[in-house]
């Protein structure tokens, strides 16, 4: 019985993160994954990027971005794999919650999609530490 009344707390404790170290902030850190092919070619080229970067991103996080290229590969909707060249944006919200982040990369994700006929940006969040 006793067991059972601590599996509660234990799992609470699991779930709040570990404070940040002296220095530093808490913060959510997302990543999205922008695909660059649409119906097996590539219409996402370096100069539509960078519009988009200038136009759409840099507004949304003018604090700070870093952007990365990738090759990466995933199986659509059709079942096809498909490899693409792709862009990774990575970004830092402190105080931000998960879902507050969120929140805020999800009207980049919409325009990239209207944009360039995306079928999905894939995006992870991970709570972070931060310290310049």
């Amino acid at each position: 019985m006793r067991s059972l009344l601590l599996l509660p707390l234990l799992a609470a404790c699991a779930a709040t993160p570990p404070p940040c170290p002296p220095g530093s902030t808490a913060a959510t850190r997302l990543e999205g994954y922008f695909g660059r092919n649409a119906q097996g070619a590539e219409v996402v080229d370096d100069a539509a990027w960078t519009r988009f970067m200038d136009e759409v991103v840099t507004p949304a996080f003018p604090d700070g971005l870093t952007v990365l290229d990738g090759a990466g590969q995933w199986r659509g909707t059709s079942g096809r794999l498909a490899r693409e060249r792709s862009k990774v944006l990575v970004v830092l919200a402190p105080g931000a919650t998960p879902a507050e982040a969120a929140a805020r990369l999800a009207p980049v994700i919409a325009a990239f999609r209207g944009r360039f006929a995306q079928e999905s940006v894939m995006v992870t969040t991970a709570e972070a530490c931060v310290r310049f």
